[in-house]
């Protein structure tokens, strides 16, 4: 009984800490916000997220829901947006079929990451199984950045 109980509090424990691990820690700072209302003016539904390095703004623009990162500064990091399967772009779609993982892995969804200075990545979430996934990242020509390991 006393093993039931020490599981139950450890589970609560648990949840609690991570149910309380995003939330809003702090004040967004006016000039993050005054920076993401010069970069998107038109910007609807926004809501922001503390993650103590930076912040993120969720907000949707002409349909299409986007995430923004912004340093503790004001200063723009990246804007994602999900991008159907489908429309994945030739030069990433023939990186993918270069790679090692073509084989055995599914792409399950695809990400376009705006850069400062006009650059652009793409992110794929592939899937090997239940518990084999992974992140790949390929600039514009479709050529494999990185693969991070994810849960």
């Amino acid at each position: 009984m006393k093993k039931l109980f020490n599981y139950c509090l450890a589970l609560c424990l648990t949840t609690a800490i991570y149910s309380t691990a995003d939330a809003q820690v702090r004040k967004i700072p006016s000039e993050v916000t005054e920076a993401f209302r010069q970069k998107y003016p038109t910007a609807l539904n926004v809501e922001w997220h503390d993650h103590l390095t930076n912040f993120t703004a969720d907000f949707d623009l002409d349909k299409v829901h986007y995430e923004a990162k912004f340093n503790n500064k004001g200063m723009w990091q990246n804007t994602e947006n999900k991008i159907d399967t489908a429309g994945i772009p030739a030069p990433i779609k023939e990186g993918f079929q270069k790679s090692k993982y073509v084989e055995d892995w599914k792409i399950k969804n695809a990400y376009k990451i705006a850069l400062r200075e006009d650059k652009t990545q793409y992110r794929l979430e592939i899937q090997k199984n239940d518990i084999q996934k992974k992140q790949l990242y390929f600039d514009s020509t479709g050529r494999l950045l990185r693969d991070n390991i994810t849960l």
